[in-house]
């Protein structure tokens, strides 16, 4: 894992699309990033940490740039976030499972972390699809019925729909094998989707890296923002 050495060439534009680090209640660094560069759209890669609608939060750059998202792991740690952000206007824009073209490029989501009464790569799949998870259990307050501590676990059936599609980035919230606490079933699935480039959260580390596969890596650091090239806009430290 190389500290921001940044070498990427993947793609041209280095402003059209901006990644935003886990905020965890910070906005401003993702505020001003937008005021100042108007990039077509940026992506933040989860734990926001709301205590009030996100699009309230953003409310400044509403009609500044397209807002998307995927979920982390502490956006189900209570109600309240898990309202603020899923019952947000901004919710539609949530590419968690999806691929979707943004700026002209073919992005693809995939939010939450790897848990292992759900899927872990080291103990391997216990539920497969949320509906067979469903039926186990009583009715619970995710928008999917589940419980919020289950929904925010990579779901395999999200991974193999994903594995089918194709993408130009794949969006994660954990880290592909680069990190030392990162996972080769992420480069497996970028591999798979043809994806030149993985952006990740989770860890708070703004570094480059470049898979053995050649598939480039940038991690964010907490509350920062990063350019398409995978170096720093604005504000962000490293570790939590």
């Amino acid at each position: 894992m190389s500290q921001i050495q940044i070498r990427s060439n993947t793609f041209s534009n280095k402003t059209n699309i901006l990644f935003a680090g886990d905020p965890h209640r910070e906005f401003r660094p993702l505020i001003e990033a937008v005021q100042s560069h108007r990039p077509e759209a940026v992506i933040l890669l989860g734990d926001m940490g709301l205590s009030e609608s996100l699009d309230i939060c953003l409310k400044e750059v509403l009609g500044l740039t397209e807002i998307c998202f995927i979920p982390g792991n502490h956006d189900y740690d209570c109600q309240g976030y898990y309202d603020n952000l899923f019952n947000s206007s901004l919710s539609k824009n949530n590419l968690d499972g999806k691929v979707v073209e943004i700026a002209g490029l073919k992005v693809a989501g995939l939010g939450g972390v790897f848990k292992g009464k759900i899927w872990h790569p080291d103990t391997g799949v216990k539920w497969s699809r949320r509906e067979d998870l469903l039926y186990s259990l009583p009715p619970n307050v995710s928008k999917s019925g589940i419980r919020r501590h289950h929904e925010c676990a990579i779901w395999y059936e999200d991974y193999e729909r994903l594995a089918e599609q194709k993408a130009d980035v794949l969006i994660t919230h954990e880290a592909p094998s680069c990190h030392s606490h990162g996972f080769e079933d992420l480069d497996i699935l970028a591999e798979m989707m043809g994806a030149k480039l993985i952006v990740h959260g989770h860890h708070h580390v703004h570094y480059t890296d470049t898979l053995e596969s050649g598939v480039e890596v940038f991690g964010a650091p907490i509350s920062g923002v990063i350019y398409l090239n995978g170096s720093l806009v604005i504000g962000g430290k490293n570790g939590y």
